[in-house]
């Protein structure tokens, strides 16, 4: 379904690419965010539970926790799993130039408070991580304790620093996930089909295809092709200064604060130590690296995270 927000043109994935889809009974629920676009979300266990916020990345949906979400609600946590705009049942713009890093921060930032949410325990893994450790940094009074999974922070001061050699070097798995991206031939099941051959897990046509239900057509995947462009590589504004202002808040962040990292992950693993050095929280917990996994972790090894998290009280 074509629409039009704002002067924005935008897709909606019609519902009955949903009906159906394996391990995924969950009711959809929908709020108003930015200037009109519907975000999607999953909540689920006692209203008065715990609040769990799962916050995936690209080109993933909710979908990627189906496997984490009855493990948290059977210990009476409130499970809320949010579909970014452009993924998902959410709203997805067609124009490229419609996804910011801001925009993301903004969008999420009114599900937030829509919603009323505090004293969250956040679980991000790759986007999830990178849009909601920004309002980590910037609200911390809202979190209670934070899982960074595959996951991290830019940090445009320290961009700057690097030589075209180093930064190759650190960041030679991101560039070629970002020049993958550009291709005709990607889709969200082979994303995630590719990651997890490096364990030699494989998807089920059924899984293949849950992943593949919100972008029937190019133009519903524009927010997917879009986000390694958001990735800020050097100190430009606008992202620089919102990243300053977080990175400043996350190094007074003393709740607890988790690091869940891969044993295969490549494209996230430089944030790994940064996050454990710079934010006073994670100097607390006994860190978590995940065995037999790869960069959608929650595949592998969504037992061991149900644990991880819930391990933070």
């Amino acid at each position: 379904m074509s629409l039009s927000s704002a002067n924005m043109h935008i897709e909606r994935t019609p519902d009955e690419r949903f009906e159906g889809l394996a391990d995924w009974p969950y009711e959809p629920r929908y709020v108003t965010v930015g200037d009109g676009l519907r975000m999607h979300y999953v909540d689920e266990g006692p209203a008065d539970g715990p609040v769990v916020v799962l916050a995936h990345g690209e080109p993933t949906w909710g979908y990627l926790y189906r496997k984490m979400i009855p493990g948290l609600v059977a210990a009476g946590r409130r499970v809320l799993v949010p579909d970014l705009i452009g993924f998902g049942r959410s709203d997805k713009p067609v124009d490229r130039a419609a996804y910011t890093y801001e925009a993301h921060v903004t969008w999420t930032g009114d599900w937030l408070d829509q919603l009323n949410l505090t004293d969250i325990t956040l679980f991000g893994q790759d986007w999830g991580g990178f849009i909601f450790n920004v309002h980590v940094g910037l609200t911390p009074d809202r979190f209670a304790a934070v899982v960074a999974a595959n996951t991290g922070l830019a940090d445009p001061d320290y961009m700057a620093t690097l030589t075209e050699e180093q930064f190759a070097d650190t960041f030679g798995a991101f560039l070629q996930w970002r020049e993958m991206s550009e291709s005709p031939d990607l889709t969200a099941s082979l994303a995630v089909a590719s990651a997890l051959a490096v364990t030699g897990d494989v998807l089920t046509e059924e899984q293949a295809a849950a992943y593949d239900a919100p972008f029937p057509s190019d133009r519903h995947f524009a927010g997917a092709r879009q986000f390694p462009r958001l990735v800020p590589l050097d100190e430009a504004d606008p992202p620089a200064s919102m990243l300053r202002r977080a990175w400043a808040g996350l190094g007074t962040f003393d709740k607890p604060f988790l690091t869940a990292f891969a044993e295969d992950e490549q494209v996230t693993r430089s944030h790994e130590p940064v996050l454990q050095a710079r934010v006073p929280g994670a100097q607390g917990p006994d860190h978590v690296t995940v065995p037999d996994a790869g960069h959608f972790l929650q595949e592998q090894q969504p037992d061991l995270l149900v644990k991880a998290i819930l391990s933070l009280g």
